[in-house]
C-alpha cells in the first residue's frame, strides 16, 4: 500500500463501509473504498477480506474522528 494513504477503518460489509464514505466525502475527505469480491460476482468474499476504508494521510485523524463520531451516534 502506498506511503501518502490510511486505512481509516476495514468494515464486514460494503453497506457500511459506503455510509461512512458518504459521511467522510460529505466532508469534503477524498475516500477509496478497496475491497476484492471477484468483481462484484463474490460478495461473500467481503466478509472475510472486509472492505477497507482508505484516505489520504494528511486527512486521516481528521476522518477517523468523523468516522468515530458517525458511529457513536448511528449506534445510539
Amino acid at each position: 500500500m502506498p506511503d501518502d494513504i490510511s486505512v481509516i477503518k476495514v468494515y464486514d460489509d460494503e453497506m457500511e463501509a459506503s455510509m461512512a464514505q458518504q459521511v467522510l466525502e460529505n466532508a469534503g475527505i477524498k475516500v477509496t473504498l478497496l475491497k476484492d469480491d471477484g468483481g462484484g460476482l463474490m460478495p461473500s468474499l467481503q466478509m472475510t477480506e472486509g472492505v477497507t476504508l482508505v484516505v489520504n494521510k494528511a486527512d486521516a485523524e481528521r476522518a477517523t474522528e468523523i468516522v468515530r463520531d458517525f458511529e457513536t451516534r448511528k449506534s445510539e
